[in-house]
């Protein structure tokens, strides 16, 4: 992870087999910022795993639902090789419960992949920059 992110950009990493949702996020995040992130793509959890292996990774968006993983394990994989890396996951409609038991586990946030609009995009990987993620903490351990 990055110790300067003002001056940088923000590496993302969407591990995600759907074309389609990936083309979405890659469309949000282009239109929205272009600037300040930099999107990089796995559509295996396999692949995943060895570019965040590589390092310079900065925000994870996941996908549960992956040809070599499925569910909640697929979250745990990522963490375990990558604790301080913050986890956006992804979840299908019907898997809404999933994804607030990823969060549980540790994941920064969830969002639903059928109702993934910009703002909410954005929203949950500003939260997960780590100057934001260093505040909110401290903050929390302060009250």
């Amino acid at each position: 992870m990055r110790t300067d992110p003002i001056y940088s950009k923000i590496d993302v990493l969407l591990i995600e087999d759907n074309p389609d949702d990936a083309a979405l996020i890659q469309d949000i995040l282009t239109a929205t910022i272009p600037a300040q992130y930099k999107l990089e793509s796995a559509d295996d959890l396999s692949s995943g795993l060895e570019r965040i292996k590589a390092g310079e990774i900065d925000i994870v968006l996941l996908d549960l639902s992956l040809p070599d993983s499925q569910g909640l394990e697929t979250f745990d994989k990522v963490q375990s090789q990558a604790p301080t890396i913050p986890i956006v996951v992804l979840t299908g409609l019907e898997d809404e419960s999933v994804g607030v038991k990823a969060v549980y586990r540790g994941a920064q946030d969830y969002l639903v992949k059928g109702d993934v609009e910009s703002k909410l995009l954005i929203r949950a990987m500003q939260l997960s920059e780590p100057g934001f993620r260093w505040n909110w903490n401290n903050l929390k351990r302060m009250n």
